[in-house]
């Protein structure tokens, strides 16, 4: 199972009411829950960790993990509020208003951590669950008993919702550290103050830098390969890298590599399809408003 460790929440999407208001409509998301659905729609054994409240909400969200296959039973129940985020758009570009004080999700614990078993294979973080604490220390020490488990990771830095840049960068720097495979952006490099071969010397098997219509560039101590993107119209780009992460986890997994050994030992060239199918899934998402990421039937029978 590859268990993603981070936020869940409800994006308060924007939309037009028949009256021609202004309204938002709720929509199940997060950057580490849409990379849970993804993996389960895309058929990988999928599993979700992060707090669930008890609330409407969060049975919209329960309803949505199961409706994508992803096992969600090392989840932490809370009475705590669900965290919302309302979304706004400038030429299909998201930008997100949090409401996440005392939330189900922000407020977990070390004392709330599972015991993985040998069925967890891979271990994925990101997104602002690691900027809100006590969560985001909790998901730190997740990571810090990883073991041998493979650990991805994709930063996903809000600027404005970090309030302790100091504590938020070491508790990175933790993380990074730790990490098999890092997916990056140009602004999360800049805002870190870091580059692929900085990150590959500090411990990473793999960076993976996303371009956006120009595609990803992987890097190892190996070499670099390039990989196209996916020509698509883009409607949006809510949960287009987290549907990447999905993709390319999804491909590890179909392809033998979900290990940390099979991973470290892989040449770039035997990485490319993983890669290729995260932008494949990436492309789908983009193409449809939301973060609607493909199901395995959409993308079979279209080549890498």
């Amino acid at each position: 199972m590859i268990l993603c460790c981070g936020e869940s929440l409800i994006d308060m999407l924007p939309r037009t009411a028949s009256t021609g208001e202004p309204a938002f409509a709720p929509v199940a998301g997060g950057a580490v829950f849409n990379t849970a659905i993804a993996l389960g729609r895309l058929g990988a054994p999928a599993g979700y960790f992060g707090g669930l409240s008890t609330d409407l909400f969060g049975a919209v969200l329960e309803t949505a993990l199961t409706a994508s296959r992803v096992d969600y039973t090392l989840s932490v129940r809370s009475q705590r509020p669900t965290t919302l985020a309302f979304v706004t758009l400038t030429d299909g570009h998201a930008q997100y208003a949090f409401y996440d004080e005392n939330t189900a999700g922000r407020s977990l614990t070390e004392a709330d951590l599972p015991q993985l078993g040998d069925e967890t294979e891979a271990l994925f973080f990101g997104g602002i669950s690691l900027v809100s604490e006590p969560a985001a220390d909790t998901y730190a020490a997740l990571c810090a008993q990883a073991g041998e488990r493979l650990v991805m990771m994709d930063p996903n830095i809000r600027p404005s919702f970090i309030t302790d840049p100091e504590r938020y960068r070491a508790r990175l720097a933790q993380m990074l550290a730790r990490a098999d495979v890092v997916k990056i952006s140009d602004e999360d490099m800049a805002w870190l103050g870091t580059t692929p071969a900085e990150l590959i010397a500090g411990g990473a098997a793999l960076v993976l830098e996303t371009r956006g219509a120009a595609g990803v560039l992987a890097v190892s101590a190996g070499g670099e390969l390039a990989v196209p993107a996916k020509k698509a119209t883009v409607v949006d780009t809510v949960g287009a890298g987290d549907t990447f992460n999905a993709g390319f986890l999804a491909g590890l997994w179909r392809d033998g590599l979900l290990s940390r050994a099979s991973l470290r030992a892989a040449p770039l060239e035997a990485l490319q399809p993983a890669i290729a199918l995260g932008a494949k899934a990436a492309a789908v998402t983009v193409s449809r408003a939301g973060a609607n990421p493909p199901w395995d039937t959409e993308l079979a029978g279209d080549g890498q």
